[in-house]
C-alpha cells in the first residue's frame, strides 16, 4: 500500500548524471516507488543527463537508464545531486548530495546479508529432521532477532528521517509483529511520522488492530466446494489455521507444501485448516484443480469475489498468502505464520513429541 502526501509542498530537485557505456539519446526516467507515472524523463547526451522535478519529501525512486531492465534504487532529496556510474551495473552507481541515500545504503548493506542468511536457514529447516530441527530453529531465530535489532538501531539513531519510516514499512513483512512495529513507530519524530511511509506504517498499525493477536476472531460464513455454507465459528473447540490464498497466487502455491506438511503432522492434535480462496467466479475450476493438485485435504470456502472476498475484506487482507491461527476458544493467537514459523507455533501450542 502506497500513500502520497498531496498536502505537502513539493520542492525542486536536480539530478545530474555522468554515466558511461550508453548511446547518445538513450532514454532516462525516474519513477517514484509505488507510482507508475515518471517523476522526470530525459536523454543521455555525451555520457551526461540532467533531470529535474519536484518531491514533497525524501523518497525512494527508481532510475531507469537506456535499455537496462534493472533500475538503480536512489533515495532522492529536494536539492542538487550527482550520480556516477556505468552501464551494466546499476547497483554500483554512486549518488552524491543526498544524506538520505547514504543512510539508506548503509542500512541495506548491513541488512541484506542477514536476509539472505535467513532464507538459507529457512530452506535448511524445511528439509530438517528431528535431530537437527532445534539447532536450526535456534539459528533462524537468532538471525531474525539480529535483523530486528538493526531496524531498532536505525529508529534510535535516525528517528526523524523518512528513510527510517520507509524501512519500518518495508521490513515489517519479515517479522509480522504488529506490537513490535507500533512500539518502534511511537519512537519516530514528526518528519518521519508525517512522511508517506510514516502514514503507511500508521495505517498498517490501525488495520492490524482488526483481527489482532489476542482478540476474538470475527465470524464469517462462505460456501465450500460443494456449495454448503460453512462458518468459522463451526470450528470452535479446535485449533484452526484460517489460510487466505488463491490458485493464481504463486507465493501461495509455493507455501502450500509447508501447510500440507503441518496439517498432516498436527491434524491428530485437535488442529485443522480452513482455506479461504480469493479466486474469481470464472476461476472456480482452477480453484478446485489447485486444491486437488496441491493435496489440500481440509475444508475450503470462497465467495469467488477475488479481492472483494468478504472474509478477506473483514480481516483487511491486502496480500496473500495470509493466515491467522485461532485457538479452541475462538481467540486469535498468531498471524502470518509462514515457513518454519508455522511449525514452531504449532509445536509451541500442541507439542511436537
Amino acid at each position: 500500500m502506497a500513500l502520497r502526501l498531496e498536502a505537502q509542498t513539493a520542492a525542486a530537485f536536480t539530478l545530474t548524471g555522468q554515466v558511461e557505456g550508453f548511446a547518445d539519446s538513450s532514454e532516462v526516467k525516474l519513477v517514484r516507488s509505488g507510482e507508475n507515472t515518471p517523476l522526470a524523463t530525459g536523454r543521455i547526451v555525451s555520457n551526461q543527463f540532467v533531470l529535474t522535478g519536484n518531491l514533497p519529501e525524501p523518497s525512494l525512486v527508481f532510475l531507469f537508464l537506456g535499455d537496462q531492465s534493472q533500475p538503480a534504487e536512489l533515495f532522492l532529496e529536494s536539492k542538487p545531486m550527482l550520480i556516477k556510474g556505468a552501464k551494466g551495473n546499476p547497483g554500483a552507481m554512486q549518488l552524491e548530495g543526498s544524506t538520505s541515500h547514504a543512510l539508506f545504503q548503509r542500512f541495506i548493506s548491513a541488512f541484506v546479508p542477514y536476509v539472505q542468511l535467513r532464507n538459507q536457514q529457512a530452506t535448511a529447516l524445511n528439509g530438517s529432521n528431528e535431530q537437527t530441527r532445534d539447532s536450526l530453529m535456534a539459528a533462524y531465530n537468532a538471525t531474525n532477532q539480529t535483523m530486528q535489532q538493526q531496524v531498532e538501531q536505525l529508529v534510535k539513531q535516525e528517528p526523524a528521517s523518512p528513510v527510517t519510516s520507509f524501512v519500518l514499512a518495508a521490513t515489517f513483512g519479515f517479522f509480522n509483529d504488529m506490537a513490535w512495529l507500533e512500539k518502534r513507530y511511537e519512537l519516530l519524530q514528526a518528519p518521519a511520522r508525517q512522511s508517506a511511509s510514516g502514514m503507511q506504517v500508521n495505517a498498517m498499525i490501525q488495520d492490524g488492530k482488526i483481527g489482532a493477536v489476542g482478540s476474538k476472531a470475527i465470524d464469517f460464513t462462505q460456501a465450500d466446494t460443494s456449495g454448503k455454507m460453512v462458518s468459522l465459528s463451526s470450528f470452535k473447540g479446535k485449533y484452526v489455521l484460517v489460510d487466505f490464498w488463491a490458485s493464481w497466487c504463486g507465493p501461495c502455491r509455493q507455501e502450500n507444501p509447508n501447510v500440507v506438511d503441518n496439517f498432516n503432522k498436527f491434524k491428530g492434535k485437535n488442529f485443522t485448516v480452513l482455506g479461504v480462496s480469493l479466486d474469481r467466479e470464472d476461476q472456480r475450476a482452477k480453484w478446485l484443480e489447485a486444491i486437488k493438485k496441491d493435496k489440500l485435504t481440509w475444508t475450503h470456502v470462497s465467495d469467488l469475489k477475488f479481492w472483494n472476498n468478504e472474509a478477506a475484506r473483514l480481516y483487511r487482507v491486502n496480500g496473500i498468502p495470509y493466515n491467522f491461527l485461532v485457538d479452541p476458544s475462538g481467540t486469535i493467537i498468531a498471524k502470518n505464520l509462514r515457513g518454519p514459523a508455522l511449525e514452531a507455533k504449532l509445536c509451541e501450542v500442541l507439542g511436537c513429541k
